[in-house]
């Protein structure tokens, strides 16, 4: 039985999650792929080396026990869980403060900061075992006041999590890293933007995180486009 080690990635279908789970199987990483669309997950366990290396999961991160689940199905199927990526998220909130659809920001609330919580409690039982990594996906966003963006204040709130999860596990062995973009080429947006990074420029920042001897932890990579000339 191979003992390489186990990544669960959620929001995995695409963007991000999808980069980051095609870096993390070169390196020899078992993956659980957890997001909403089982069809994208399926074709990705296919490419990634089949069901004995990419076990996948269909998931609503807002959904308690669905979480609970997830988690519970990884260690039954590859017995650890070496890294998590609290990757799912979502974004889209025209009109600013004054005019933004309220739905909208409960469900962007509910993804980015509720489901972020759900990720790291089921999932650090096994991390603290495994003296592993937890990765968050931040935001740039999270680092400057944008005006009139409720997607910022959650991602404000996801770095706020990702400082208070690290002391929660100071001396544990669990090391935790914030993964802050700045604008990714992603489904994120309806149109591509103009000057933007790849997500496979931010799969390479978790690799490079994940990759570090275990006395070292890499707190925070903010990784933002070169600026154009």
């Amino acid at each position: 039985m191979t003992n390489n080690p186990v990544m669960l990635i959620t929001g995995a279908s695409s963007g991000i999650g999808a980069a980051t789970a095609r870096a993390a199987a070169k390196e020899g990483y078992r993956l659980v792929l957890a997001a909403r669309s089982a069809d994208k997950l399926q074709a990705l366990q296919t490419e990634l080396g089949g069901v004995s290396q990419v076990l996948v999961i269909e998931c609503d991160m807002q959904d308690n026990t669905a979480q609970k689940a997830m988690v519970d199905q990884a260690l039954k199927v590859f017995g650890q869980i070496d890294s998590v990526f609290a990757n799912a998220g979502r974004g889209g909130e025209p009109g600013g403060f004054s005019e933004a659809d309220p739905d909208v920001w409960k469900d962007m609330i509910l993804t980015n900061i509720y489901g972020v919580g759900l990720t790291i409690q089921h999932s650090l039982p096994a991390l603290r075992k495994s003296k592993g990594h937890l990765l968050l996906t931040g935001s740039a966003a999270g680092r400057v006041t944008i005006p009139g963006s409720m997607y910022s204040a959650t991602k404000w709130a996801v770095s706020a999590i990702g400082y208070g999860v690290r002391e929660e596990l100071r001396g544990s062995g669990v090391r935790v890293t914030l993964i802050e973009p700045g604008m990714v080429d992603t489904p994120f947006f309806d149109k591509p933007p103009a000057h933007a990074l790849m997500p496979e420029d931010i799969a390479r920042a978790v690799m490079y995180a994940v990759s570090q001897p275990a006395h070292v932890d890499v707190n925070e990579i903010l990784v933002r486009p070169t600026p154009a000339e």
